[in-house]
């Protein structure tokens, strides 16, 4: 009777041991979310899996099975070691998938860099779900107000307009038209008069959908493919699903439109990428899972800037969304999503926010508190015209919205003109008609269009360099604060960055030894190091653990002087790492440095 009694007590135990291993897979926030949910209750989830299945080899046999020619391309400029793709590039294993479904879940989107789906889940099912030996760990997706709302003048006089009445006789190759002054501002016509335009450069515009694709400031645009990544299907225009796309059509046009003596968009020889990712008719305008299926399906097929003017913060009607404190670079998953589309080589382009009026310890809007993304605040473009000069051409917007993050990096990083900029209409049809808007969505796509123009001039330049070369030679470069960032960014000079007396680096070979601080940082899986040789020799970058034991060697190899951007993947088959603090160390002859890293699982 004793043996029944305990053998009883063991197997009660083992239950109950059970079930609090599926109780550890649901997040802190999900419990939250879920807390005042019936059973019968849908919520939507992330349900992310341990692994991508088996059969793997064949994607690392022949990368172009998963990314593009395009992407691996671009890929190769940031990534000098090893293979092009790495494990969050593998598709995710169908047979999780199924299994998923067959409990009658419906599946969102799917994401292979984060492995996983989202999914919409009655409440009384996430227990089965968990069950499942192959998901680790399941996470509400998160829903946000978008916080990049603009401000649109459309019963504005254009012809009476005092913003707008400028001298605007043609000095350049192209005729501006009213879209003169915040290109002029930037320093973009001299780079087109020197024939740069974008050409060759492919740019995904990141958006609520673009409704008025029959304007004709878009005649020419070059449009390579386009999704819907709210309604699931291939057109980003309005139509009877959800969502309006008057702000896409602001921003494309800014960035890529063309007609003479109107409007000319600093990238309008660029091939373009749209993705809709705001459902505008939601109570909540976003759902993170849109954002990170639209990055990662434009990165596959190469795209190399991402423009996005919408970013998110705290939504308190539904109480749900991202607070100051998670304004640190690490936390949003769109933050995550946007880092990791950096170390693949995009250049990551995006709006700081228009919440720059509230007190706040910091009032930005992710993603643009991630270390690598270029965040992108507001200037006015035009003196004030009632003459009491309330304010000038160049100062910060009230609106735009300020750093610095949570851990004190200095945020935004960049800005360009976002008020009063001038506007295609966007109502469906209308060929012609132009009114004007402000807000830090607005100034982004200048920034994104000169970062593609700066590609151009240099294809080679990985996404840090981009990022430098506009910080380094925008207006307050020498004193950079949490309102203006590194200044208002220059065309020009940018793209001339790393030439004569802007830099002091010719041929690409440094005037010293430097091992830079790993990017991004927290990483998870993969982060890029960049260090600087001299004089050549030979060469060692090894990663250690706490301890001081080595874990990885990833340079071992005599090189000549230059300037090396190293990839490291935290899960190797042969020796995937845990969480936690390493260092990594490069050795040149005498010069040795060692810098810290985490790695957040």
């Amino acid at each position: 009777m004793k043996r029944i009694g305990l053998l009883f007590f063991l197997i009660i135990f083992s239950i109950s041991l059970f079930a609090q291993d599926y109780s550890r897979k649901f997040t802190e926030g999900l419990n939250h979310e879920t807390s005042q949910l019936s059973s019968n209750d849908s919520v939507l989830v992330w349900v992310f899996f341990k692994d991508k299945g088996k059969s793997l080899s064949k994607y690392y046999k022949d990368p172009k099975l998963v990314v593009s020619e395009a992407s691996l391309e671009r890929r190769s400029h940031v990534i000098k070691s090893g293979s092009l793709i790495d494990q969050t590039d593998l598709p995710v294993d169908k047979d999780y998938i199924n299994q998923i479904q067959n409990l009658g879940v419906k599946i969102k989107n799917i994401t292979k860099w984060f492995n996983g789906v989202s999914c919409y889940v009655l409440k009384s099912d996430l227990d089965k779900i968990a069950a499942f030996s192959f998901v680790k760990k399941i996470d509400f997706v998160g829903r946000y107000i978008n916080n990049v709302k603009p401000i649109i003048n459309k019963n504005i006089n254009l012809q009476f307009n005092p913003f707008l009445n400028k001298n605007n006789a043609v000095t350049h190759t192209y005729d501006y038209g009213q879209s003169l002054s915040e290109l002029e501002q930037i320093k973009v016509p001299e780079v087109q008069d020197s024939g740069y335009t974008g050409q060759g450069v492919i740019i995904c515009l990141m958006d609520a959908g673009v409704s008025n694709l029959q304007h004709e400031v878009f005649q020419n645009i070059h449009i390579l493919d386009q999704y819907d990544f709210v309604n699931h299907d291939s057109v980003v225009a309005n139509q009877a699903d959800s969502g309006d796309g008057e702000h896409g059509t602001y921003t494309l046009a800014l960035i890529g439109g063309f007609k003479s003596g109107e409007l000319i968009g600093p990238a309008f020889n660029a091939t373009y990428l749209l993705a809709k990712t705001e459902n505008t008719q939601s109570e909540s305008s976003i759902e993170e899972d849109n954002w990170i299926a639209a990055a990662e399906w434009a990165e596959a097929k190469g795209a190399q800037v991402f423009s996005t003017s919408l970013s998110y913060r705290y939504d308190f009607t539904s109480g749900s969304g991202y607070t100051a404190q998670d304004m640190n670079g690490h936390t949003a998953i769109i933050t995550l999503g946007a880092e990791m589309a950096v170390r693949k080589g995009v250049v990551v382009v995006n709006s700081v926010g228009n919440d720059g009026e509230k007190v706040d310890q910091n009032t930005l809007n992710a993603p643009a508190d991630g270390d690598s993304i270029i965040a992108v605040g507001a200037v006015y473009i035009y003196n004030d015209p009632s003459g009491e000069k309330l304010y000038t051409a160049g100062q910060i917007a009230p609106f735009s919205s300020y750093g610095p993050t949570a851990d004190g990096r200095t945020k935004p990083d960049v800005v360009a003109g976002g008020v009063d900029n001038y506007l295609p209409d966007a109502t469906p049809g209308v060929v012609t008609g132009y009114y004007t808007g402000s807000g830090t969505s607005y100034s982004c796509p200048l920034v994104a269009g000169v970062a593609a123009l700066i590609l151009e001039a240099h294809p080679k330049w990985t996404p840090m360099e981009v990022r430098d070369a506009l910080r380094k030679t925008a207006s307050r470069n020498s004193k950079p604060d949490n309102y203006y960032g590194w200044g208002i960014i220059n065309a020009q000079a940018a793209i001339n960055y790393n030439r004569g007396a802007v830099s002091n680096k010719k041929n690409n070979v440094p005037d010293n030894y430097e091992l830079a601080q790993n990017f991004p940082n927290p990483f998870n899986p993969s982060t890029t190091i960049k260090y600087e040789v001299k004089e050549g020799g030979h060469v060692t970058l090894n990663v250690y653990n706490l301890l001081g034991n080595l874990v990885a060697t990833l340079v071992n190899e005599n090189e000549p002087a230059g300037i090396y951007y190293v990839s490291f993947n935290s899960n190797s088959e042969k020796n995937p790492l845990p969480s936690g603090v390493y260092f990594y160390r490069l050795q040149v002859g005498d010069f040795v440095a060692t810098k810290k890293m985490i790695i957040m699982k």
